[in-house]
């Protein structure tokens, strides 16, 4: 008996007016959660776009997926970031530099930090889309520091991440004192350092 083969059919493109109504979304959520955190008002984001509320759930089914959408293009530039360092001829700095820049970023939208941490432990939410990709791109930062001998080898990427987005929490939550993030960032890999005179900057 022949096996039956379902195909998948790719998505539908949008219409012009819902294409329209998903980027004006967007571009509001943007602004929202850049002004008031991701917890700015759903209902205040699809006002403004002059849209109901039915339309962003639609085409975003909880806020986490519309966080997912805002931060998507941060995303693509940190990752673009991550594939130019690897050409750096210091390993264990452009990891840091790498780190630097995802601090950077969650510093952008109060309660991001918070958010991606608590993805990075529920593979099935929208932002994983966006903590994977990341996750592997700072695997082969990490591994390529490691082989240098710079960075202790029991070091998870996981683990490293979490840590950059406790940091980011932390600093979010001391406006006051802008030199904390890099102060903790710091600290955290001076007990990463698999050797005392390695150089991470």
């Amino acid at each position: 008996m022949a096996t039956e083969i379902t195909q998948v059919s790719p998505p539908r493109p949008m219409r012009a007016d819902a294409r329209r109504n998903y980027e004006r979304l967007l571009a509001e959520a943007r602004t929202a959660f850049t002004e008031h955190g991701t917890d700015a008002s759903l209902e205040d984001i699809a006002r403004r776009a002059g849209v109901g509320i039915g339309t962003l759930y639609r085409h975003f089914p909880n806020r986490t997926a519309l966080m997912s959408a805002v931060f998507q293009g941060e995303v693509d530039g940190l990752l673009a970031r991550s594939r130019e360092l690897l050409a750096s001829p210091e390993p264990c700095r452009a990891l840091v530099e790498w780190l630097r820049a995802i601090v950077a970023h969650a510093s952008t939208y109060r309660g991001l930090s918070r958010a991606l941490m608590a993805a990075q432990c529920d593979e099935a939410s929208a932002l994983s889309r966006c903590s994977l990709p990341m996750r592997e791109a700072g695997s082969t930062l990490l591994a390529r520091a490691q082989r240098a001998g710079a960075v202790r080898a029991d070091v998870g990427i996981t683990d490293l991440m979490q840590l950059t987005n406790a940091i980011s929490l932390a600093a979010e939550q001391s406006p006051d004192d802008p030199e904390l993030a890099d102060r903790l960032l710091f600290l955290t890999l001076t007990g990463l350092k698999a050797r005392q005179d390695a150089d991470c900057g």
